[in-house]
């Protein structure tokens, strides 16, 4: 079964450009050349994977990336000319999994393309509820919850958690985190990895003493304990 994705890029010939050639590896292609009729498609068709542009007509990438997440957790592959950290860090942030900057190969978006098609396909469907303390994480409906009450996280607090708490008593730095969680590699960026972890801090770890399960390992990074 032909895997459907979604192109919203108002550059008509570049949208053309991609509908052909990933056509060609034999996807089903559709396009939109706007922020809202993407936006619109991407609820209605529920593709596969989303090729998102983010200077766009009449909606922001960023604001067509933050419906889609109100809603499905289809991958994202953002598509963009803005080459500062803070638009990229920005996007991923929202809960875009990748992004490629233009210009750039069809070689190395093909490439990028089936390594999140393959992703999404190895998700399993088994229950994995992992419970520390007076919390528990359902992997399979991305729910984090205290005493039964949910706790809202935001689409990269939740990966960051999800990863470390997978691998309990395992310490990773930075630049590890931000190659893994992140998908990512850049100087300099490592801090936005000491934001998201202070953020989980405030979410489920006590006010006042030390954290007992995001653990700040001297020298290296973080580490989850249960």
């Amino acid at each position: 079964m032909s895997r459907t994705l979604l192109v919203v890029e108002d550059e008509r010939p570049l949208a053309e450009t991609l509908r052909f050639n990933l056509e060609m590896e034999g996807y089903r292609v559709r396009t939109a050349e706007d922020g809202v009729e993407g936006l619109s498609m991407a609820r209605a068709l529920q593709p596969d994977l989303v090729l998102l542009d983010l200077m766009l007509p009449r909606m922001d990438g960023l604001d067509v990336l933050r419906g889609i997440r109100e809603q499905s957790q289809t991958p994202v592959l953002l598509l963009t000319a803005r080459t500062s950290e803070a638009d990229r860090v920005k996007g991923l942030d929202l809960g875009a999994d990748d992004y490629i900057t233009k210009p750039f190969s069809l070689a190395e978006l093909k490439a990028r393309v089936r390594v999140h098609l393959r992703r999404k396909q190895e998700v399993t469907v088994e229950e994995r509820v992992l419970e520390f303390g007076e919390f528990t994480l359902d992997l399979n409906r991305r729910l984090l919850s205290r005493d039964g009450e949910p706790i809202a996280l935001r689409p990269k607090e939740y990966e960051l958690l999800a990863y470390l708490a997978q691998r309990d008593g395992r310490a990773f730095t930075r630049d590890q985190l931000l190659n893994d969680v992140w998908d990512i590699s850049f100087a300099g960026g490592t801090r936005t990895v000491d934001v998201h972890v202070r953020w989980l801090r405030k979410k489920i770890e006590q006010p006042d003493g030390p954290p007992r399960h995001l653990i700040t390992v001297r020298g290296a990074g973080y580490r989850f304990e249960r």
